[in-house]
């Protein structure tokens, strides 16, 4: 199809951005990498009256860590994060999610805040900000606003930012001693969104039993969602299979898929299990190499 009428400008700062949205509010719809907003636009999906493309504005895409967390500029490409060194040899989860988001084109110019701002039901990146209990800054002429990620996602294609606000910036907490993450995903093709992907994080104390879990699972309900009934099956207890296949089933049954070509609910739920045991096997291994 071809796209409803628009306004297109490139502002070359934040401030100027911040102003633009100020003046259009409620009318204005930001493009970062493009590959979410611009078929939704085509298919006339979203009709904004006014594009503004952040191209220009600089200052989006470093990759910090700092002493309590790792913070990634909205507009850091998923290839970015991918090669990042600090990600490659500590943060695997983000690495592991980093392989499977779309195509090398995708990689390449897409944007973790754009995906993040796009909140696609079954998208990756909200997982994996869920599982790590994330927090994600939003900026407009008032000053910056934390939003915490398991708060961010309110419905399909429907997040926590204003109007006026600029999503530049996610902090994900500092990994410690004895945590590791894991990210797996089905998927009927490679780059297709996930049918079912689990997020699974796990910090294990020093007796060896899990002190802490997160788990993020996107694709089985209107929005990503972090398992948290799936969580309390984990704390406290000594891993082990059955426990993560009685985690696993607890994901399966908070998920809320619908039936579609991807394949019909009581499969999408046992994948969620199967997912979560997966994630969690993996998280666990990484966690005991990182004690």
């Amino acid at each position: 199809m071809i796209p409803g009428q628009f306004d297109y400008v490139r502002p070359g700062s934040l401030d100027e951005t911040l102003q633009i949205l100020k003046d259009h509010e409620g009318e204005a719809k930001l493009l970062s990498g493009g590959y979410s907003l611009l078929p939704l636009i085509k298919l006339r999906l979203a009709q904004p009256g006014l594009l503004v493309d952040l191209r220009d504005v600089s200052g989006l895409d470093g990759i910090t860590l700092t002493d309590d967390y790792l913070s990634i500029g909205a507009r850091a490409t998923h290839r970015q994060i991918h090669e990042a060194p600090v990600v490659r040899d500590t943060y695997l989860l983000l690495h592991d999610v980093t392989t499977t988001i779309g195509d090398p084109q995708v990689r390449n110019w897409g944007t973790i805040g754009g995906s993040v701002a796009h909140a696609d039901p079954a998208s990756d990146w909200p997982a994996v900000l869920l599982a790590a209990g994330a927090t994600i800054v939003c900026r407009s002429q008032a000053g910056d606003r934390q939003v915490a990620a398991r708060d961010f996602f309110v419905d399909t294609f429907q997040t926590a930012i204003e109007p006026t606000e600029v999503l530049t910036e996610i902090r994900i907490p500092r990994r410690s001693r004895g945590t590791g993450g894991a990210y797996e995903k089905l998927e009927r093709k490679v780059g297709d969104f996930a049918t079912v992907a689990v997020a699974a994080i796990v910090r294990l104390g020093a007796d060896g039993r899990i002190e802490g879990a997160g788990i993020g699972v996107t694709g089985v309900a209107e929005t990503p969602f972090a398992a948290t009934d799936a969580e309390a099956v984990l704390v406290g207890n000594a891993p082990s299979d059955a426990l993560f296949r009685q985690a696993g089933l607890a994901a399966g049954t908070q998920s809320r898929p619908a039936g579609d070509v991807r394949g019909p609910v009581e499969y999408k739920r046992a994948m969620a299990a199967e997912m979560t045991l997966r994630a969690l096997r993996r998280a666990t291994e990484r966690a005991l190499a990182y004690a």
